[in-house]
């Protein structure tokens, strides 16, 4: 997967319209592999790993931890470019992804969100909005609680099974498990930050961004609520429903998933030629 690094030293001979593709809590730029696939090689994928995933260290703590602050590395790839780019992100990088296009609204391209993790919007909302947000709370709480005892496994299992379905973890892959409690720690960090996040509605309301919305038929309600909200507040945008999909559509329904990424994207670029739209997304 291209990384940040990687990128910017091709940045002298690479042409391509950029993708920045930001993965969903203690997941990796791996997670879309699949995209750059379908992508081929008429777009630069660029995958930022968010703070204490992958390969990426924890968080310094020298202040308080923001969506700002996450959004910072996308951000610096946005001004090293020189067209506008195409940005995705899939749920905490989806609420990352939506504080980057308020940071630099006239340099995205297209905005492409599967279920976004952006808490703050449950804020604005009537009943729908205060059951999703108090579901929420009480999941940050657990693990919150989790971590401060050194309980780390169990707090990530409160985390995964939430997410994907109780048992999910225990299912998990034994290097797949470690890797969620390692990220155990950051987790109430990213809940605080989604949660507390100060962006008004007015500031999305004044995006004027091609934007995606996708949401998985069995997503979790928190997320499935702030997708609807969304819809009316954002000017531009488009829904998409994926059938038999939960809040991981990304990797469990890949194939689905990418394609309708791949279509919005092409549909907002105009350095691609619609007879050019890559058919491999659409598989």
């Amino acid at each position: 997967m291209s990384t940040f690094a990687a990128r910017t030293a091709l940045d002298a001979i690479d042409h391509r319209p950029t993708v920045i593709a930001l993965h969903c809590s203690g997941s990796s730029g791996r997670q879309w592999q699949s995209l750059g696939e379908a992508l081929g090689d008429r777009f630069a994928l660029v995958a930022p790993e968010l703070y204490g995933c992958g390969t990426r260290d924890q968080w310094n703590g020298e202040r308080a931890f923001t969506l700002a602050e996450e959004a910072a590395t996308a951000v610096a790839v946005i001004d090293a470019e020189r067209a506008p780019v195409h940005l995705v992100g899939h749920s905490q990088g989806g609420a990352v992804a939506l504080r980057v296009a308020c940071m630099r609204p006239t340099r995205i391209a297209s905005l492409s969100l599967y279920e976004p993790t952006a808490f703050h919007v449950l804020k604005h909302m009537g009943e729908d909005g205060v059951a999703a947000l108090a579901e929420i709370r009480e999941l940050a709480a657990d693990i919150d609680r989790g971590v401060a005892s050194g309980a780390y496994r169990a707090a990530a299992q409160r985390f995964v099974d939430y997410w994907n379905g109780d048992g999910s973890f225990v299912a998990l892959k034994p290097q797949v498990q470690a890797d969620m409690v390692r990220y155990a720690p950051k987790s109430g960090l990213d809940f605080r930050a989604s949660i507390d996040e100060r962006t008004p509605l007015a500031a999305l309301r004044r995006l004027r961004i091609p934007t995606l919305l996708l949401r998985g038929e069995h997503g979790p309600m928190s997320t499935a609520a702030i997708v609807r909200k969304l819809l009316p507040v954002m000017r531009s945008v488009v829904a998409c429903d994926v059938a038999d999909a939960g809040h991981m559509g990304p990797l469990t329904h890949a194939a689905a998933v990418n394609g309708a990424i791949m279509r919005h994207i092409a549909a907002n670029e105009p350095r691609l030629d619609a007879r050019e739209t890559p058919v491999r997304a659409a598989a």
